[in-house]
């Protein structure tokens, strides 16, 4: 796997030259997991189901649709800042990363790996919100565009649960999490490469553990006070989801969230990239 993603992401480089064109697949099949309960609506879309960017990152179109953001009375554990539950419309479909952005990826727009454990097609850690912003927009600019970003938070949690009201986007039995999830329980005090656990019924991996992830949004106590704050002041502490590998199974839930300041970089703090298509 390693070989073929370095050799891959050569051949993206060169195609910025314009010295050849190339493309890959991952070759991975998705597995399905075991339990999903049904909640969400979507919207069909006309979009093609995965693309590829020309770096490489591999990514899922996720439809429109409705679901239950939160935590709600009937799950088995809560914190103040995932309530209230609330219905979200998702009103257009968009591509997020099938995987975290890897650190091979990351090298290919910035000139430095920040990670703190190394390796091609481990996630990038150790990034701030700020460096992520840097890096968009250098990708951006490379592709001469300016749809790349940071999934918002609301975004983040549907693609998540991928039609699904459990704890976990396979049900609420936490004895099932090592088949998705790198966290405390398995992963040996370090991240693990992506796309090496079962993936969500939407065809995402590593939406539970491994890195934690930056979202868009500002970070507010709770949903009561939230406001529509995706790219509203800078300085403000930004939401990070999905869990990481170095904490317990209860901080993997998918309606689990914690803020941090955007200058922060840690060794489990990573991301996943998104953009909106639009009608060709």
């Amino acid at each position: 796997m390693t070989r073929n993603r370095k050799i891959r992401n050569i051949l993206m480089t060169l195609l910025f030259g314009g010295l050849l064109f190339a493309c890959s697949d991952s070759g991975k099949e998705p597995a399905q997991p075991d339990v999903v309960t049904q909640q969400s609506t979507r919207v069909e879309s006309t979009f093609d189901a995965t693309t590829m960017n020309n770096i490489g990152v591999e990514f899922v179109l996720i439809p429109a649709g409705e679901f239950m953001m939160g935590c709600g009375v009937n799950d088995f554990a809560c914190e103040d800042n995932e309530k209230p539950q609330h219905r979200v419309k998702i009103n257009h479909p968009f591509y997020l990363g099938k995987y975290e952005v890897t650190q091979s990826e990351w090298e290919i727009v910035m000139p430095e790996n920040p990670s703190r454990f190394k390796g091609d097609t481990r996630p990038v850690d150790n990034v701030s919100w700020n460096d992520i912003q840097i890096f968009i927009k250098r990708l951006n600019d490379m592709e001469g565009t300016q749809k790349y970003r940071l999934p918002t938070e609301e975004e983040w949690e549907y693609a998540a649960r991928a039609g699904t009201s459990g704890a976990y986007h396979f049900g609420d039995d936490v004895s099932n999490l090592g088949r998705y999830a790198w966290y405390e329980g398995n992963s040996g005090g370090r991240s693990h490469p992506v796309g090496q656990k079962q993936v969500n019924p939407w065809g995402l991996y590593d939406m539970h553990g491994n890195a934690w992830e930056w979202v868009a949004d500002a970070y507010n106590a709770n949903y009561d006070v939230r406001g529509s704050n995706a790219q509203s002041g800078k300085s403000l502490p930004r939401v990070l989801r999905g869990g990481s590998w170095n904490i317990n199974s209860w901080s993997l839930r998918a309606a689990f969230r914690i803020g941090s300041q955007p200058d922060m970089r840690d060794g489990v703090y990573g991301f996943r990239l998104a953009f909106t298509p639009t009608p060709t």
